[in-house]
């Protein structure tokens, strides 16, 4: 029981040093507190809450990963390599095209209540 206590206490540092050591983390963070905001505004469903809840946890896992993945980049190879070079913008690219699609389906669930908002 220790050992998985443990487990969670080192996952929840992860997290931390995320939020606050990691920039880019910063921003996603920001952008879902807010996307979670105009949820409550607009009194999302259940099943639109679902959605919105797996677009944060893709986009901010990815971050994590992203973020993890370039600091072992680091460690392993200081100097300029075009391999380590390709793995960072190909985990970059993993965050950017989910942070695309979860503004399609930011785009799907919230404009045409904002249409709405405005056209009555």
């Amino acid at each position: 029981m220790k050992r998985v206590i443990k487990s969670f206490a080192f996952a929840f540092s992860g997290l931390k040093d995320s939020l606050v050591h990691e920039k880019n983390f910063q921003i996603q963070y920001v952008i879902a507190l807010l996307v979670a905001g105009a949820g409550i505004y607009f009194s999302l469903s259940a099943t639109e809450w679902m959605i919105i809840l797996i677009c944060f946890a893709v986009v901010l896992s990815f971050e994590i990963i992203n973020s993890a993945i370039e600091k072992l980049c680091d460690l392993v190879c200081p100097e300029i390599n075009p391999v380590i070079r390709k793995v960072k913008d190909m985990c970059a690219g993993s965050v950017l095209f989910s942070a695309i699609i979860s503004f399609i389906i930011g785009c799907i669930i919230f404009l045409p209540k904002i249409k709405w908002m405005f056209f009555r």
